[in-house]
């Protein structure tokens, strides 16, 4: 799951995995709630998932809230810290965006340019 933390710019289906988790959902609801938003051009696989999964677990941005040893399900939410990185991540893209459509519809940019 390559993402950098030096400009704390997320991957894309990171960013939607913790969309998806302001609720509590499993694997397969998540899987099914990035298709749903990304009108089919994000499909997780499995591995690339529970991939991702694992190490959202190991940086505390997203929690284990439910576990079923029976039927192995797992139910997952999005952290504090996790809430935080989304918000840093729709504060970069808006900055993107707004540099952006000042260059391209002629508006004044930050730097002038």
């Amino acid at each position: 799951m390559p993402e950098s933390s030096e400009r704390g710019a997320l991957t894309e289906a990171v960013f939607y995995i913790l969309l998806s988790l302001f609720k509590p959902l499993h694997g397969y609801g998540i899987m099914q709630f990035v298709q749903e938003i990304s009108n089919n051009r994000v499909v997780l696989g499995p591995g690339t998932l529970y991939g991702a999964i694992n190490t959202l677990l190991e940086k505390g941005w997203i929690q284990l809230l439910y576990s079923d040893s029976v039927s192995r399900k797992k139910e997952y939410q999005i952290t504090t810290i996790g809430r935080f990185m989304v918000e840093n991540e729709i504060n970069r893209l808006d900055e993107l965006l707004s540099n952006a459509r000042a260059i391209l519809g002629g508006g004044n940019s930050v730097q002038n340019i």
